[in-house]
């Protein structure tokens, strides 16, 4: 039952249980659920499956009516943009609220589109909801399904009206769906698994420093949800794209306070979901303001990153507004250098997306890094390299007894990590191995990612073989 892929589109008025239908959708807790209204503003979109249906779902905001260029609005075209191109759309209506006057506007929108749809009655738990199954049918798009996304009842239900419209022509040969956008953990579980996966490359920031605008300036198209409102992103978006050549998951993030200024649980959510987002990615993209870089939250995500172990890239946005380029660079990096000594040669790129000025460099800095956040040297040209270190600078002779670096070898990629095998290890200076570090990053052009050096006491495991 394989063909072209098959995507629903789940809408409805604000707070009426779309994202939670999403979650149960997709057998992931990956939309933002909150009782207040309106959490959802960005179209989330992911694999599902009911029974043996598999599709394309994409969560949407919700539909209110609102001047077009409010936010309200601006997210309303957002989720008018979803109907538009999915082939099916999930209207979903609240059984205990029962209909509202907007649920009829929609209704009446979705019947001119002249798409199929399938009319959600949600939490239906109790016999209370009952009589909203036989008011609905007003609305004019066919017979209501009683469900309840938060305890899955009426799954049997949907998958009976799914399998009736999918029985059209049109869709008979549309059941699996072979790719599409996908949440943020799909394919990233284990170093293995994502070997052949496609590079991702998550967007995080501060609120309001333009990420969602570079996203959209990097895709083309306004698939994000923009402008000059603090905090509009909140769940963490994941687009899948190309870029000569190179599949790359592109994830946009909500924007990261302090821990101190965060007001309410909502935000706290949206927070943890960027946080799960850097954990998965392989490279992040760290957005600052030109005309406020590098302040304590700026520095304390970039720690988080290297933190992770993930390589990072600057984007200094709205560079076209600083006065003095050269000046600020020159400030810019000497900050980095000294607030982020774990990193050298970290990608640093002046941008403006709102311009597009020199947005085009971005991709080819983050594909360099991921290469050199990938990189694996052979355990004999590590040793070669150890060898000429030690002959340049020996360690010091504490005591004066000498340090002997015995062996050195590559434990694995993502990010670069090394073992460094020595005699009389917990005497070799901290200084030391910061020289190693760097002559390491020199000689293998490594700059940019993070670099892990492990200090292990112990015989050479080699040694046996090379007998």
């Amino acid at each position: 039952m394989k063909g072209m892929p098959f995507s629903f589109a789940i809408v409805g008025r604000p707070n009426v249980g779309k994202s939670t239908l999403y979650n149960r959708l997709t057998g992931r807790r990956t939309a933002l659920v909150d009782d207040q209204p309106g959490v959802t503003r960005d179209r989330r979109s992911g694999e599902a499956e009911l029974y043996d249906l598999s599709f394309h779902v994409v969560d949407t905001a919700g539909l209110e009516e609102a001047p077009p260029d409010s936010l309200a609005g601006r997210m309303r075209m957002q989720s008018e943009q979803a109907v538009l191109e999915a082939d099916l759309v999930l209207f979903v209506v609240d059984a205990r609220a029962g209909l509202l006057p907007a649920d009829e506007s929609f209704a009446a929108w979705l019947r001119r589109c002249g798409k199929p749809v399938i009319l959600l009655a949600n939490k239906c738990e109790g016999r209370e909801a009952e009589a909203l199954t036989s008011e609905a049918y007003r609305l004019g798009l066919g017979e209501p399904v009683p469900f309840s996304a938060e305890h899955g009842l009426g799954l049997g239900d949907l998958h009976e009206a799914l399998v009736k419209q999918l029985a059209s022509p049109d869709a008979s040969a549309a059941l699996v769906l072979e790719s599409a956008d996908s949440d943020v953990s799909a394919d990233a579980e284990t170093e293995d698994s994502d070997k052949c996966g496609p590079l991702q490359m998550v967007v995080i920031g501060r609120p309001n420093v333009g990420k969602s605008t570079l996203v959209n300036h990097l895709i083309g198209e306004e698939r994000l949800l923009t402008g000059p409102e603090a905090g509009i992103t909140r769940d963490s978006i994941a687009l899948d794209w190309n870029h000569g050549g190179q599949a790359i998951r592109l994830i946009d993030t909500a924007g990261l306070r302090r821990p101190g200024k965060i007001k309410d649980e909502l935000e706290r959510l949206a927070g943890a979901d960027t946080r799960r987002s850097l954990r998965y990615a392989h490279v992040a993209v760290l957005v600052i303001d030109a005309k406020q870089p590098l302040e304590r939250q700026d520095l304390a995500i970039a720690e988080s990153v290297i933190e992770e172990g993930r390589g990072l890239v600057l984007a200094v946005n709205k560079w076209d507004l600083v006065e003095e380029p050269r000046v600020a660079l020159e400030e810019m990096h000497r900050r980095i250098e000294q607030s982020l000594p774990r990193v050298r040669g970290l990608p640093i790129v002046t941008l403006s997306a709102m311009t597009g000025r020199n947005v085009d460099r971005l991709l080819p800095a983050v594909v360099k890094l991921y290469k050199a956040w990938n990189r694996r040297l052979p355990t004999a040209q590590l040793n070669r390299f150890l060898a000429e270190a030690v002959a340049r600078h020996p360690p010091s002779a504490p005591k004066g007894r000498r340090i002997r670096l015995k062996y050195m070898t590559q434990a694995k990629g993502r990010p670069p990590t090394f073992v460094l095998f020595a005699s009389r290890s917990d005497a070799l200076p901290e200084s030391y191995m910061r020289y190693l570090e760097n002559e390491l990053r020199a000689a293998f052009d490594l700059y940019g990612p993070p670099l892990r050096l492990r200090l292990r006491a112990g015989r050479n495991p080699y040694a046996e073989k090379e007998r």
